[in-house]
C-alpha cells in the first residue's frame, strides 16, 4: 500500500473528500515527522514505535585508497514493529 492507496481507501471508508483525506493523512504524517525531528518517539500501541537513534562519528576508511576519512555524527529515525502486528502478519 503506498500513499495514494491509504488515501483512496480512508476517502472510501469515511465518505470524505479526496481533498479531506489528502488532508488527513498528510497532517498525520506531517506530525510523525514533526515529532521525530524534535527528538519524540511516535508509538501507536499495537501497530508500532517510531524513534531516533543517534550515531556517534567514527573514523572510516575509503575503501578505494585506504585512506582514513571522518563520518560525522547522525541521527537516523528507526521502526519497531508492536507485538499485534508482529503476531498478526506472522499467522496470515
Amino acid at each position: 500500500m503506498n500513499k495514494s492507496n491509504l488515501i483512496d481507501t480512508l476517502r472510501k471508508e469515511t465518505n470524505l473528500t479526496k481533498v479531506q483525506a489528502t488532508q488527513v493523512v498528510e497532517l498525520l504524517f506531517n506530525k510523525m515527522t514533526e515529532a521525530l525531528a524534535a527528538g519524540d518517539r511516535v508509538e501507536i500501541r499495537g501497530f508500532c514505535s517510531f524513534y531516533v537513534k543517534e550515531y556517534k562519528g567514527i573514523t572510516g576508511r575509503n575503501p578505494k585508497t585506504g585512506e582514513p576519512i571522518e563520518v560525522p555524527a547522525k541521527k537516523l529515525p528507526f521502526f519497531k514493529c508492536g507485538k499485534e502486528l508482529k503476531e498478526r502478519v506472522d499467522y496470515q
